[in-house]
């Protein structure tokens, strides 16, 4: 979506898009319930756990990150990846009120 078709909506309502988007792949989904069960795990985890190619897996990571889903925390060479926990409750609270405010 162009940003002057952005201006046309809240900021909640492009944000929860937003995240709707990101959680639209069955493929990020299962690196998200992955890395929840598995914290600061690294891309090669991924890697070999998912079944997919390595820069799928890292496409994958960065749309996660716009939306600040998860977080990496850089060791060395790798980055460990674990779930932002007050943004997953923030999505969850969003997708609550709009579930309630939509008969």
């Amino acid at each position: 979506m162009g940003f002057t078709k952005k201006l046309a909506h809240t900021l909640e309502q492009n944000e929860l898009s937003g995240i709707f988007k990101a959680l639209g792949h069955p493929a990020r989904i299962s690196i998200l319930q992955y890395i929840s069960n598995h914290p600061n795990c690294i891309c090669n985890d991924l890697v070999r756990d998912i079944d997919l190619a390595q820069a799928t897996i890292s496409q994958h990571l960065v749309e996660l990150k716009k939306v600040d889903l998860i977080q990496g925390k850089h060791t060395g060479k790798k980055t460990c990846y674990h779930i932002n926990i007050d943004k997953l409750y923030e999505v969850k609270q969003s997708v609550v009120t709009f579930f309630d405010e939509t008969q």
